[in-house]
């Protein structure tokens, strides 16, 4: 995938619920570049949170972990920057300890 073949774009968003969700899914014929994760609690409590880079076929969970059971305190919000590629199919999956964790993801999308 060529550089200038790259879209920016907002992945998702999602109210992270205390079992795993698809957040962002790989459409066919693309790449992914996950450049952000922005996870938000809204709540008084710490909570943690989990991002899982699923491939084809896989669950969510330890073996594919970008952040597991990761601390955020009340009422803050962490970022994460750096570069994931995701293939065709690929998943993005999330939850929390707890409701009151908003969790999106940004990159871009090429051919």
């Amino acid at each position: 995938m060529a550089y200038q073949n790259i879209v920016a774009t907002n992945l998702g968003q999602v109210a992270a619920t205390t079992s795993y969700q698809l957040l962002y899914k790989t459409p066919a014929n693309t790449r992914t570049i996950v450049k952000a994760f922005d996870i938000c609690n809204t709540t008084g409590n710490q909570a943690t949170f989990y991002i899982s880079l699923v491939p084809i076929g896989g669950s969510a969970g330890t073996d594919n972990a970008l952040f597991y059971n990761a601390k955020i305190p009340g009422y803050s919000t962490v970022q994460w920057c750096g570069t994931q590629v995701l293939n065709a199919g690929e998943s993005i999956y999330v939850k929390a300890s707890a409701t009151g964790c908003t969790i999106s993801a940004s990159g871009g999308e090429g051919t």
